[in-house]
């Protein structure tokens, strides 16, 4: 009878504290990050933000075709879509002389690098989450 005592306690505990995390991630603040492509680059080499919750905002000044945008996390291989951080895609490819966003992305701690594979730019561009 003990035994089942705890373990339902415990469920509960599991279970609200689950449920107060994703209370937690939805009532938290929602940050973009504004990206300006132009031919060849971002205009923004590194980045260095607090941990969060980011859009991104990607930006098309006269490259003369579409971008996209990729982030994948330091070290992992940005030629393998499976590193990249999906959600960080804008939604649609972005006109010249136009922006789109992406779906909201969980930043944690670390370095990350961003690209665009249809500009093509360089993968050296940083973004530092502290």
């Amino acid at each position: 009878m003990k035994k089942t005592i705890a373990i339902l306690v415990m469920a509960f505990v599991t279970v609200f504290s689950v449920q107060a995390q994703d209370k937690m991630m939805k009532d938290a603040p929602v940050r973009t990050l504004s990206l300006e492509q132009t031919s060849g680059e971002f205009t923004q080499k590194q980045i260095t933000v607090s941990e969060g919750t980011y859009v991104f905002d990607i930006a098309n000044n006269g490259v003369g075709h579409d971008v996209g945008f990729v982030l994948v996390k330091k070290g992992k291989d940005v030629s393998k879509p499976e590193n990249h951080i999906q959600t960080a895609y804008v939604t649609s490819p972005v006109k010249t002389g136009a922006s789109q966003t992406s779906k909201p992305t969980k930043l944690t701690k670390g370095e990350y690098v961003y690209f665009c594979p249809l500009n093509p730019t360089s993968t050296d561009n940083v973004l530092i989450v502290k």
